[in-house]
């Protein structure tokens, strides 16, 4: 039977005017026919006038050596939508005929279907019962944004196919698998309006679309509808409902809602189970959760791997690990083989705990087990020795998984090569860095310049500028945090000058120094007996970068004081007013230490 139990006046839909103003479709396509008279002086196979009975006999004639594109290529300047629409129409009783049409001369004539076109294949295949292909060619629609008419081009083209309801639901599954879940609502409400009832796979396709969007009221609004069109929701629509109950927060109605389900003459499965202890879990209803686990026995629904993983889960974040672990016991003693997410659910909750033993027992376990340890493992198991503080273990763990061919991903280096410097071991760091490379994984620059600070921090500015310049060579462009190590740590150690030739490096690449790197040179050249070089790059530093720090200004000031030269602290003082700094109570404090120093020193 072709679904005619969903539809509802369905006669009306092509002859009401009323139906008609809900399509909202363009006049269909009303290309003038050929009618030059010179072409019938031409041999009927070679005529224009001929050319839907031209396309159609070479189309179903097996005699013919050349392909199908060869033998009508003098007739496409003369083929036009409506030409295509009557081929399609004429040979609609075959589909693979209609299909190799369609195709060729999309594909090999470089013509373009209009949006009818598409819509007459559609309603062939799908009749014929190809429904790839007639999904292939709505997503083809949808895709190239040709979405006005297709609904109203699909109706009006029921009156000379033969059609199939199902294509209307298809539709609505298309826009959903392409994420446009408006679109497809819209769509809904159109075959609603026009009389079509949807299938309940379109509803829970649907129902699913709107629960990932979060629009919980819309869901109830279809589920009651699905009541009045007299549409039976089947088990997989109260499961997504069920949880739409714990997505929205009203978790005290799913009981009556079990209930009712029960009424309506459904036996809850194991999803369903699964979705309300998973949801209860979540919810921290430890107790709720068990009590379904314990219905499930009584009602003959086995626990899977899912329910017992859910329960483990619960626990886990309820800090109740031993009990988890007994459950994982239980459940590998009722025959269930426990996968990668079950162990998952219990190293995680081992690791927050801080006890890494029983969690790398558990990775042991698993691997004898013929279980590799993923991404999430690795990370839990990386995070959990760094905050035990056991970075050895770390890296030990990070090279052990590597050798079984599991990928580390950038974020597990990242944190372990932070930690390292963290704990002041940039060697360590730089050593992980090495295999992340050899891996295949570019380090962030974040992660270069936590390596590049520590270095730095511990005096190792060669080790800091070999790895700047590795920066380069992976085209990681350094930015203001990578230049103020460099420039702090050689100011520090008595470099100033190479570190202000940085300075010019930076700001050639665009980027401007800020108070912090002003502060480490002037420091630096004081520090070197480099006055001059000093108040130079002050005055610089103020003119073209606008850095007017009174704090960087009184270490020249308190510099001058304590060589005992109070003239030249005087001079450097009125010229730095004309620069623009100003003093203030510390700049006063050093001048007149100064002076009484050096009175001091003249009675002596």
């Amino acid at each position: 039977m072709r679904h005619a139990i969903r539809t509802l006046n369905v006669s009306s839909l092509s002859f009401s005017s009323a139906s008609s103003s809900l399509i909202q479709t363009p006049e269909p396509s009303r290309t003038k026919p050929i009618s030059n008279p010179l072409y019938n002086l031409l041999p009927e196979t070679l005529n224009p006038n001929n050319i839907v009975d031209l396309i159609c006999s070479n189309l179903k004639s097996k005699d013919s050596l050349l392909p199908f594109h060869d033998q009508v290529q003098h007739l496409l300047p003369h083929l036009s939508s409506r030409e295509v629409s009557r081929v399609l129409l004429r040979c609609q009783s075959d589909s693979l005929i209609s299909l190799k049409f369609f195709n060729s001369i999309k594909n090999e004539l470089n013509f373009s279907p209009s949006v009818e076109n598409y819509c007459i294949i559609v309603h062939i295949l799908v009749w014929s019962k190809k429904f790839s292909h007639a999904m292939q060619f709505l997503r083809e629609l949808i895709e190239m944004n040709r979405t006005s008419g297709v609904f109203g081009n699909l109706v009006l083209c029921t009156d000379n196919c033969n059609w199939d309801p199902v294509v209307f639901d298809m539709l609505v599954k298309i826009y959903l698998k392409v994420g446009r879940v408006g679109d497809a609502l819209k769509m809904y409400r159109k075959m609603l309006k026009i009389g079509f009832v949807p299938h309940v796979v379109t509803i829970n396709f649907l129902l699913n679309g709107l629960l990932k969007l979060n629009c919980f009221n819309k869901c109830w609004e279809i589920y009651r509808e699905m009541g009045r069109l007299g549409i039976h929701p089947n088990n997989h629509t109260f499961n997504i409902l069920t949880n739409v109950f714990f997505r929205d927060g009203d978790v005290s109605r799913v009981n009556d809602f079990l209930e009712k389900m029960e009424e309506e003459g459904f036996d809850p499965d194991v999803v369903t189970y699964n979705t309300l202890i998973n949801g209860y879990c979540r919810k921290g209803r430890l107790d709720e959760a068990f009590h379904l686990y314990r219905i499930m026995y009584r009602r003959g629904v086995m626990p899977d791997v899912v329910t017992y993983t859910a329960l483990m889960d619960g626990l886990c974040k309820a800090q109740k690990v031993r009990e988890a672990h007994q459950l994982f016991r239980r459940m590998v003693d009722r025959g269930l083989s426990p996968d990668i997410v079950a162990y998952n659910s219990l190293i995680s909750g081992y690791c927050n705990e801080g006890k890494m033993q029983e969690s790398r027992s558990l990775l042991q376990e698993m691997i004898i087990n013929g279980i590799y340890p993923d991404n999430l493992t690795c990370r839990v198991l990386v995070e959990g020795y760094i905050k035990e503080s056991r970075l050895l273990s770390a890296m030990n763990l990070v090279a052990e998984v590597s050798k079984l061919g599991v990928m580390i991903s950038v974020d597990i280096y990242d944190s372990l090569i932070t930690a390292l410097c963290q704990e002041n071991r940039p060697f360590a760091a730089n050593n992980v860095m090495e295999r992340m490379l050899l891996d295949g994984n570019l380090p962030r620059l974040e992660t270069y310049n936590e390596l590049i600070e520590s270095l730095c921090k511990m005096d190792f500015v060669a080790e800091a500028l070999d790895l700047k310049a590795l920066m380069a060579h992976k085209d990681i462009k350094p930015n203001s945090v990578t230049y103020g190590a460099l420039i702090g740590c050689l100011c520090r150690l008595g470099r100033t000058e190479e570190g202000e030739s940085l300075v010019r490096e930076m700001v050639a690449s665009g980027l401007p120094p800020d108070s912090a790197i002003c502060k480490a040179l002037i420091n630096g050249f004081c520090k070197e007996g480099k006055f001059k070089e000093a108040e130079s790059l002050l005055c610089n530093f103020a003119a073209e970068f606008h850095i007017y720090d009174t704090e960087i200004y009184n270490i020249l000031i308190k510099f001058c004081c304590e060589e005992g030269d109070v003239t030249r602290s005087i001079d450097f003082q009125d010229r730095m007013l004309k620069v623009g700094f100003v003093p203030n109570s510390l700049t006063f404090k050093y001048m007149i230490q100064g002076l009484g120093d050096t009175r001091g020193a003249g009675v002596k």
